[in-house]
């Protein structure tokens, strides 16, 4: 039902499809095409001051993900998860993601990026980028892409980097709290979104194997590398700034917030398989499960979370980013996010008689 009142009216249209919400996906379509097709922003960014429309685009990114986090902040406040959770994904976000990469370059150093990853961001394993950073970022684009990524997954599943770290996971949990629901729970596009991903996941690793082999080969493979070249531009393109910035982000409010991550997103596609053979797990207590459907509503992955809860059945599913709100909105916390080869006696019966406390902030969460 709609509340009395114009602004009341506006909300209910902006998260329910209504003509706010197109407006406003023709509006984020529209900026991101300028953004990346264009220079229409660079004047603008230098009449600000700011180096150029990369920064103007990050600035934008850092505050939107700010004023939504303070939002969520005041939501759900009462759950310590939720609060520590959106406090690291903001500092974050502020620091590694924007702060830090500004201040190397104000010192003439590389513009490095601490908290993306291979192949989310794609230079991290090219040779003809990173074999020309200091040895430092060079070590830390290896061993944070093959090394820490996957042991960390094994150990807390994906969300420690979905919902903790990504600035794309950062921005659906703050700005695009209100518009978790709207993600589709077919089973049409269940289906799609397993061969979308991991089609994405292939091409991108094919595409890394052939910089290195065009890389080796050098001068020897001029065909190669030129085939190679726009193989890369055209990746670039579609997948940086198509699928992850004029859809990802410019489909929020009709598709919800996770369409990059849920469908296209490379990292998320490694982090879920890896997932499914770690610890992470959402467990259900038996037998309290009244099939009020919150958690399904409001699963931003398209998760039939309920169906499990009603089949007191705990499960894993490579797409759930560990979000914890299924927890949150179950009104009889059945719910909870633990890691299975961690849990003690007392977690694996879910018996808590006072929740939220002595937990750790990757520990077991979100229950009322």
């Amino acid at each position: 039902m709609v509340r009395k009142g114009k602004s009341a009216w506006l909300v209910h249209d902006l998260t329910h499809r209504g003509l706010t919400a197109w407006l406003l996906t023709a509006l984020l379509v529209a900026f991101y095409l300028l953004l990346y097709l264009t220079h229409f922003f660079t004047p603008v960014a230098r009449s600000l001051g700011l180096s150029s429309k990369w920064t103007l685009y990050g600035l934008l990114y850092t505050l939107a993900i700010l004023t939504g986090g303070i939002h969520v902040l005041r939501k759900y406040r009462r759950n310590r998860y939720q609060v520590v959770r959106t406090s690291v994904v903001m500092f974050v976000q502020v620091v590694f993601a924007f702060s830090i990469p500004e201040i190397l370059k104000f010192f003439h150093q590389p513009e490095y990026y601490f908290s993306y990853f291979w192949p989310l961001k794609f230079d991290d394993l090219n040779p003809g980028v990173v074999f020309h950073l200091p040895l430092f970022y060079a070590l830390y684009s290896f061993l944070g892409a093959l090394v820490m990524v996957p042991l960390l997954g094994v150990f807390f599943g994906k969300r420690w980097y979905c919902s903790w770290v990504c600035g794309c996971g950062g921005l659906a949990n703050t700005a695009g709290d209100p518009l978790r629901h709207l993600t589709s729970k077919s089973s049409r596009a269940w289906k799609f979104e397993k061969i979308s991903i991991h089609f994405v996941l292939a091409v991108s690793v094919l595409l890394t194997a052939l910089l290195f082999i065009s890389y080796g080969l050098g001068h020897r493979a001029t065909a190669l590398s030129r085939f190679t070249y726009d193989f890369q531009t055209v990746y670039a393109f579609l997948v940086v700034a198509m699928l992850s910035g004029v859809i990802g982000a410019g489909l929020y409010p009709l598709g919800g917030t996770r369409v990059w991550c849920r469908n296209f997103c490379p990292m998320a596609a490694i982090l879920g398989l890896v997932q499914k053979l770690g610890s992470f797990r959402i467990a259900v207590k038996p037998n309290m499960c009244i099939s009020c459907g919150l958690c399904s509503k409001y699963c931003e992955m398209g998760i039939d979370v309920r169906s499990y809860a009603q089949a007191n059945q705990s499960f894993t599913r490579a797409s759930c980013v560990g979000c914890g709100l299924c927890a949150e909105v179950c009104p009889r916390g059945v719910l909870r996010l633990e890691n299975a080869r961690l849990r003690t006696p007392q977690g694996a019966s879910l018996v808590r008689i006072a929740p939220l406390t002595s937990a750790s902030p990757l520990s077991p969460g979100g229950q009322r």
